[in-house]
């Protein structure tokens, strides 16, 4: 298979403009999917199986540029896997609460979306420290730690609103 298929996902990183966002509504697709299947497990799976495959990826693609292209704008692997692992935060809480996979209530998968893109986007403290490393590891690196602050913002205000607001 050829390295490109998989480091654009299936060219979904050579749509324009933002191929990013392109990247994380498909992965968001994906993952409902996913999520549908096979619950949280699932999920959470494919999740690994995707960050170990785009670490694979991403380094032979990685290879064949030149230096000076750190962050290639249509490798959007990654946003999937940072993507990912932001919808496992409402995932689990789902799935500890019993809904059936099919049900994933909007504001679980739009919360993991708009958080995701805004901290991928804006870089704050580790993520932009990760995307500086430059490389295969900072590539795949600043998207997981952004899905991963994500993840805790979803988890954070599903708490918060189920918690306080619904109190």
């Amino acid at each position: 298979m050829n390295i490109r298929i998989l480091t654009t996902v299936f060219y979904v990183g050579t749509l324009r403009p933002a191929s990013g966002t392109w990247g994380s509504a498909a992965a968001v697709a994906l993952g409902l999917l996913i999520h549908g299947l096979g619950g949280f497990p699932l999920l959470a799976l494919a999740t690994v199986a995707v960050t170990a495959l785009g670490f694979w990826s991403v380094a032979r693609d990685m290879a064949t540029r030149e230096a000076s292209d750190t962050d290639p704008s249509e490798i959007v692997i990654d946003e999937v896997a940072g993507q990912w692992l932001a919808l496992l935060a409402p995932s689990l809480g789902f799935w500890m609460a019993g809904l059936d996979s099919w049900n994933f209530p909007w504001p679980g998968w739009v919360g993991a979306f708009v958080l995701f893109r805004l901290f991928d986007i804006w870089k704050p403290w580790l993520v932009g420290r990760a995307d500086r490393m430059g490389g295969t590891v900072g590539v795949m690196l600043d998207d997981l730690i952004a899905g991963l602050f994500a993840g805790i913002g979803v988890f954070l205000a599903a708490g918060l609103y189920h918690g306080v607001i619904m109190a």
